[in-house]
């Protein structure tokens, strides 16, 4: 009786995992993916079935952001009192058209360099709300500094104002409950974002890796930085962290707005307030947003995009370094144009499967003739592009499959001399505080790390 059990026990499993590798090789958007799944799942469902459940899935059901159908071609709009768009912003058309929204003109932009300065710029900035705060972070930590935040919304909530918080439910599983109890007690509406829906109940690959903050519909901040003591580099070994948040002024405030809404309708139901957003300078910028619900894969055609654009350099930095196939080739041809090529990653590991996998593709860009160097003094988690002399992006995507294809980002594209001038002073700095990645990093290593290099890249479609 036990042995005829235990038999269609294991048929059962045999006859889920076919149908389940059916599924995976219709609806895994990699082609690495669908065969890794698909040969799992016939050959040893017991193990694969579980993960797939849960990692399998490769869209995020249900979810209708504002940008995801496109227009053939998005137009640059000049906002009331701006200045004219700029000229340079035609060679970005694409990177319109896929957000299905405009560069905008009339934006003025400051760099905030590390946690310290940012928070205390952003943290002074919230506590001057007067009608509405949106606030929105991948993790918030209940430490020193979450717990600073956490008094800045009960004292706006305690003014009238109102506050609207997301946090994401994987980034911020630590979080405890009292934390968000003593927020709602105050009066602040905080959420968690997660799958909620039963299509999506079981995925944890989908996470919202946004940081948006909005402060009274006309200053934003976006960026790498998280919630947390570590990102104020208070906890070693990866400290002191680097990192970088822009903030903004202007009519692309509206389109962070927008994008905030999209995800809090998604959990609540309901719009929180929308506040007119004015023109404030003279920078044209795009904001843009990428997701698992999107259509298209939106975050590596950003990159790639941005990178054909190129013709004099493409400055990247970013703390994982896994391109697929169509930025690693943007960034190739880049090098036979001519481009200076550089990519900046950390020396520091924080994932020791991602800095393996990054650590052999950062062999494969130097042997391609890209110039890649290890950032010293420090762990390395800032995302930031600069393109020629005119153009520089700053925000949440990292340069893997995750921010490419699982994960909700947003970054702002900006096209001004002044702003391109300020991130190349940064990275400027970053590089003459890094060491340049040869080829021996990879020869010299041994022969089991090298082997563990090629089996951490396997996983390149999660990471």
């Amino acid at each position: 009786m036990n042995t005829s059990v235990l038999t269609a026990g294991i048929a059962l499993l045999h006859l889920l995992g076919m149908f389940a590798a059916m599924h995976a090789v219709t609806h895994t958007r990699t082609p690495q993916g669908a065969i890794g799944w698909a040969l799992g799942l016939l050959l040893l469902p017991y193990v694969t079935l579980l993960p797939y459940l849960y990692l399998g899935s490769s869209r995020f059901l249900g979810y209708h952001p504002g940008h995801a159908v496109a227009p053939p071609r998005a137009q640059p709009e000049v906002s009331p009192g701006a200045a004219p768009i700029a000229p340079a912003c035609a060679r970005f058309s694409a990177i319109g058209a896929l957000q299905g929204r405009p560069f905008r003109s009339g934006h003025r932009l400051r760099l905030l360099i590390d946690g310290e300065a940012a928070f205390r710029v952003m943290l002074a900035a919230m506590a001057a709300a007067e009608h509405c705060l949106l606030v929105q972070f991948f993790i918030i930590h209940d430490d020193v500094l979450g717990r600073r935040l956490q008094q800045v919304l009960l004292q706006r909530a305690a003014a009238g104002v109102r506050v609207c918080v997301l946090f994401d439910g994987v980034g911020s599983h630590a979080l405890p409950q009292h934390y968000i109890d003593t927020l709602r007690a105050g009066g602040v509406a905080i959420h968690r974002f997660a799958t909620h829906r039963w299509r999506n109940r079981f995925q944890l690959n989908f996470r919202n890796h946004r940081k948006i903050v909005v402060v009274d519909g006309k200053r934003a901040f976006i960026g790498g930085l998280n919630v947390g003591d570590e990102y104020l580099g208070l906890k070693p070994p990866l400290a002191p962290w680097r990192d970088t948040q822009l903030e903004l002024r202007g009519p692309a405030v509206a389109d962070l707005q927008q994008l905030f809404a999209d995800d809090w309708r998604w959990i609540t139901g309901e719009l929180p307030p929308l506040l007119p957003s004015p023109a404030d300078g003279d920078a044209s910028a795009l904001v843009v947003a990428s997701g698992p619900a999107d259509p298209l894969e939106t975050g590596s055609l950003f990159f790639t995009a941005a990178i054909h654009a190129a013709r004099e350099r493409v400055w990247l930095s970013t703390p994982y370094f896994v391109p697929d196939n169509a930025v690693r080739s943007a960034l190739q041809l880049a090098v036979l144009r001519g481009v200076d090529v550089r990519v900046l990653i950390p020396a520091r590991p924080d994932h020791r499967t991602v800095f393996l996998a990054s650590t052999l593709h950062a062999h494969h860009a130097v042997r391609a003739g890209i110039r890649v160097f290890r950032y010293q003094p420090g762990f390395l988690h800032q995302k930031a592009l600069l393109i020629d002399r005119d153009s520089a992006a700053i925000g949440s995507m990292n340069l893997d499959s995750r921010s490419f294809r699982l994960n909700f980002e947003v970054t702002a594209l900006v096209v001004d001399t002044a702003f391109a001038g300020a991130v190349e002073t940064m990275l400027g700095e970053d590089f003459s505080r890094s060491l340049a990645v040869t080829e021996a990093e990879y020869r010299d290593a041994p022969y089991l790390r090298r082997v563990a290099m090629h089996v951490a890249r396997l996983f390149d479609p999660l990471l």
